[in-house]
């Protein structure tokens, strides 16, 4: 089983395949029936089992006599619920009833669990009258396939040894007591006791509540490959319904390339921020430094990748289109200034390469917000990244913005736009990949696809601005010798510094220096250019330090560098 599929695999109430040996058991009311006259207390029993087989727990709770002894539907779930958790349970199937006389069916059934393999046994199913009609006769032995009156369900689990965790190059990160490489251990993590928000989740797994996870680094992100498949035995009161024993992994390789992690760690120097390298074709991570994944700020001008492409998608702008050249823009009687309140302007390229708030901002309000957010969302905000620990990046629903002002706003990255390092470097691989949104991974071999998000032609168009960019624009920093890069910088602003209307300007008191007001950013990748496969994308980011272009763009350039 791939990891991908691990994790998708939590508790649901669904049906699923047949497990193995229990396809025999599989049925519908037609093939059980088979058109002859049946008594209804059977058919009863029938429904009752293909509305478990189902997930419909509703309409098992009508089914029964629960609703007449005042039991509420809440308890009567969380009967199941809790019942699926102790045997983590994935799937059940149920075979035709036989009666057993005295209004009483036996069900065979066919339960797969993560931690015990597939339980065989049978569902006793009394029925009764209430008010002329018949009812399933509830009690908790019906929680459970083989449950006897009185019985409680139970478990005794543990896990396997944990496995070694590897390199991209299979060099060991993490095994027992061994040191780690300096590189790794910015990255490995720790393992520790269960947290709360993920206790209920681990043991629909079947791992004892003192045992210890990952919490942190890889050890978190790939904790369900590291950890193996728990064991144990699944009682009904003294009596053993099932077992099997732990299974270890083998080693566990992830993506992560340890000298591209190590220019990483060196390029961000103790600051605070982010900056992750993948593949853009992958998704593979190549490097995880800082909060590159769970670090939420206002991308600033690293969002005008999103916007342009939405405008070029509009048809209501084009590369060689010539936008005036000026300090600021008005919207809604509100001035969007430049980077220090500089003079740009020219081509749409020209603008993009200088990072023009002047063009954008109106460029933005023009396109509206429903497109703005359409286009975000498909390059993966408001997602769920899908990697345990990932932070979800956000932009306001459209109806939620606001005016003309707050959508101008929220182009140029500021507003009330959130985004990690991590999924600003997917929105620089889905360029770099023609417009096909790669969905990142930690997990070596595993491919979890791609999602287009524009076409081959804007995408293309959309490289060009970004070469530009680096070539003659705000990125220059970012440039390597010999190979092209295509990069946008960004400086978000984290706070108004412009005096209140009316304000005296008075001197301010000689104090220690504040901490730059502006997020640095950086988004890029590499090699650029026609017919170059690109092989690393990154996002930079560092808090509250400065200019993009002065700050986070040198540090692009070194993890470029190391990555290529």
């Amino acid at each position: 089983m791939s990891g991908h599929s691990k994790r998708q695999g939590g508790l649901r109430w669904r049906r699923v395949a047949p497990v193995a040996g229990a396809a025999v058991l599989a049925f519908a009311a037609g093939a059980v029936l088979g058109g002859r006259h049946v008594a209804a207390s059977q058919r009863i029993a029938v429904q009752f089992a293909q509305a478990w087989q189902r997930g419909d727990v509703a309409r098992m709770y009508e089914l029964t006599d629960a609703p007449a002894s005042e039991r509420s539907l809440r308890s009567f779930a969380r009967s199941y619920r809790d019942a699926a958790t102790t045997a983590t349970t994935t799937g059940l199937r149920f075979g035709p009833p036989r009666d057993a006389g005295d209004n009483v069916y036996l069900v065979p059934a066919a339960v797969a669990t993560r931690a015990f393999g597939t339980v065989h046994a049978t569902l006793r199913v009394p029925v009764t009258e209430i008010d002329g009609e018949p009812r399933v006769t509830w009690t908790s032995a019906l929680t459970f396939p083989g449950l006897r009156e009185g019985e409680r369900l139970h478990r005794r689990t543990g896990l396997p040894p944990r496995a070694p965790l590897l390199a991209r190059d299979r060099t060991p990160m993490a095994r027992g007591d061994a040191p780690a490489p300096p590189a790794a251990a910015s990255i490995v993590g720790q393992v520790g006791p269960i947290p709360a928000d993920r206790a209920r989740a681990l043991r629909a797994q079947g791992v004892p509540a003192d045992a210890q996870v990952g919490v942190s680094g890889l050890e978190r992100i790939l904790d369900d490959e590291l950890r193996g498949r728990a064991g144990g035995v699944l009682m009904a009161g003294d009596r053993t319904l099932a077992s099997q024993p732990p299974r270890a992994s083998g080693p566990v390789r992830s993506t992560i390339s340890l000298k591209t992690q190590q220019s990483a760690v060196d390029a961000l120097a103790d600051r605070l921020g982010g900056i992750v390298a993948l593949r853009p074709r992958s998704g593979e991570v190549l490097a995880a430094a800082g909060i590159p994944i769970s670090g939420l700020q206002p991308p600033g001008s690293t969002f005008k990748i999103i916007t342009v492409t939405a405008a070029l998608e509009a048809g209501i702008t084009e590369p060689s289109k010539m936008y005036p050249v000026q300090t600021e823009a008005m919207l809604e009687g509100v001035a969007l200034e430049n980077a220090n309140g500089e003079s740009c302007g020219g081509t749409l390229v020209q603008s993009f390469a200088h990072s023009c708030n002047s063009v954008f901002a109106p460029l933005g309000a023009q396109l509206g917000a429903e497109k703005l957010v359409g286009a975000a969302r498909r390059f993966g905000f408001d997602e769920d990244p899908g990697i345990p620990g990932a932070a979800t990046s956000t932009i306001p629903p459209a109806d939620e913005i606001g005016d003309d002002l707050a959508v101008g706003s929220s182009a140029i990255g500021q507003g009330r736009v959130q985004a990690t390092a991590l999924a600003m470097a997917v929105v620089g691989a889905t360029i770099a990949n023609d417009g096909r949104r790669p969905r990142p991974t930690f997990l070596y071999g595993e491919r979890r696809g791609s999602v287009r998000v524009t076409s081959r032609r804007v995408a293309r168009q959309v490289q060009r601005m970004m070469e530009a960019v680096v070539s003659g624009g705000t990125g220059v920093a970012a440039g390597l010798t010999g190979v092209k890069v295509a990069g946008k910088t960004g400086t978000a602003e984290l706070e108004d510094t412009r005096p209140a209307p009316g304000a005296e300007l008075t001197p301010a008191p000689v104090t220690e220096p504040k901490p730059p007001s502006t997020d640095a950013w950086f988004v890029a990748y590499a090699p650029a250019g026609k017919r170059k496969q690109p092989r690393v994308a990154l996002g930079v980011l560092f808090v509250r330090a400065g200019a993009g272009g002065d700050v986070a763009a040198p540090a692009a350039r070194q993890v470029l560098s190391a990555a290529l």
